[in-house]
């Protein structure tokens, strides 16, 4: 056994003081307006998110930091609303001060798929093992939201899961041999979802 592997399990794990489960990714509002109501709606959702939006560009991002690449600014830049840059940002420096206290490490603050790209260079694993297991991590959050707010039965939401596997898979590979010109994002739905939150006047999410 790896032991890094079980340590980048334990940073991305929802133990791991993120404050994760306050984020819903824009997923609220399409909940609210009604776009997703079942199991098979999440997973369309969840799939356009991985492959053409945040998924893709995180991953992305994360693996260039993790070579490297000094991203932040990049990062910062491709947030297309105001909840999103505050959903990254907080949930990056929740998990550089948590790495450092425990590493010694001196990681300065960064958005999260950055935060962890440059923690990830001291790991044994490579890019798209990295990069998988974030992705796994941002989808599960946003399945167990939604099983508590649509509702969605558990096991519902573990099959969405376990269908988003080969998704995620394909993602990470793409993203660890990918360049910055690469970084793309085409999930309007999402972008558009994430913006109106921010005047949704009942809601139990921050974004």
């Amino acid at each position: 056994m790896n032991t890094d592997l079980l340590t980048l399990t334990q940073w991305l794990s929802p133990s791991f003081p993120l404050g994760s489960f306050a984020y819903s990714h824009g997923l609220e509002t399409a909940i609210t307006d009604g776009v997703v109501t079942d199991a098979d709606s999440l997973l369309i959702w969840l799939t356009d998110l991985l492959e053409f939006g945040t998924g893709a560009m995180d991953a992305t991002l994360l693996c260039l930091a993790m070579g490297g690449d000094d991203m932040e600014a990049t990062a910062c830049a491709l947030v297309s609303s105001r909840e999103r840059f505050e959903e990254t940002n907080a949930q990056g420096t929740a998990f550089v001060n948590t790495v450092n206290d425990m590493t010694g490490a001196t990681h300065a603050p960064a958005p999260l798929p950055v935060a962890v790209g440059v923690a990830a260079r001291d790991l044994s694993l490579s890019a798209s093992e990295v990069a998988a297991l974030y992705l796994h991590s941002f989808a599960s959050n946003l399945i167990s939201g939604a099983v508590r707010f649509v509702p969605l039965g558990q096991t519902d939401g573990q099959k969405v899961l376990m269908a988003l596997h080969p998704v995620i898979e394909r993602i990470a590979a793409r993203a660890a041999s990918a360049r910055p010109a690469d970084i793309m994002s085409a999930a309007f739905g999402g972008d558009m979802a994430a913006m109106m939150h921010e005047t949704q006047e009942v809601r139990i999410f921050k974004t």
